[in-house]
């Protein structure tokens, strides 16, 4: 039976880390790397049995994860974040594939997703899967500032139990982590050679708007979804904002 680590970047989850890790006893290793938390992650993770390290500068999410995974000590990994929840069905059929080494392959796993703490079911996020359990010596993350994705050689199946993420338990938090990844998606476009105005900036955000919320169906999550449609079309229309203004400078 091969042994797994859950790999973790972290910053300011405290009040996550609790039922994350009630769902992790089953693993022999949950690496934790803190990207510079002001409140008590680094102690809480520490006392509920994770190995605790630290990032010094921070330079997007692609490379905080590619030190995660390198840090760890299993061969397999799982990479997961502080408001994601294992199922117990998502549990048995992970360690059901650890009896069998993961048959040499890697693994997509199947997320459900809740936004302001209720299940959304469309905009867009019904078929939600990532590449998130992979043997790290043929793969890990690309160097991506925000977005990143996983790169193996390894051939690559999907699980069926899901993953539950409690993702923005309020507006402010996801117009927050909104922005965060607006910056850091127009310095990736910026390093592309891509270019905006603020009238393209607008028309991606209005077209954000209406594929998630029309096209996706995210009307038929009601309220929250009009929320969640609403404030990631504001987000899109961010990034290229910021794009143009770095354009400009």
């Amino acid at each position: 039976m091969v042994s797994l680590s859950v790999v973790m970047i972290v910053k300011n989850e405290a009040e996550r880390l609790q039922k994350c890790f009630a769902q992790l006893d089953w693993v022999s290793e949950i690496l934790v790397l803190d990207t510079g938390s002001s409140d008590s992650t680094p102690f809480l993770a520490a006392k509920l049995g994770a190995s605790v390290h630290h990032q010094g500068q921070w330079q997007g999410f692609g490379l905080a994860r590619q030190q995660a995974v390198s840090l760890a000590t299993n061969d397999y990994v799982f990479s997961l974040d502080a408001d994601e929840i294992v199922s117990e069905s998502l549990k048995a059929e992970i360690v059901a594939l650890m009896q069998r080494d993961f048959m040499g392959c890697a693994y997509r796993v199947p997320v459900k997703s809740y936004y302001l703490g209720k299940p959304i079911r469309f905009c867009g996020w019904q078929n939600e899967k990532h590449l998130r359990i992979f043997d790290r010596r043929l793969g890990n993350y690309n160097e991506a500032l925000v977005h990143e994705s996983v790169n193996t050689t390894q051939a690559i199946r999907e699980l069926k139990s899901c993953l539950f993420h409690h993702t923005y338990p309020t507006k402010a938090v996801h117009k927050a982590k909104m922005k965060l990844y607006g910056d850091l998606g127009a310095r990736k476009m910026l390093a592309r050679g891509k270019s905006s105005s603020p009238f393209v900036a607008i028309m991606h955000g209005c077209f954000t708007f209406i594929k998630m919320f029309l096209l996706q169906l995210g009307f038929l999550d009601g309220w929250c979804g009009f929320l969640l449609c609403k404030t990631t079309a504001w987000g899109t229309w961010y990034k290229y904002f910021k794009l143009w203004k770095l354009n400009a400078s």
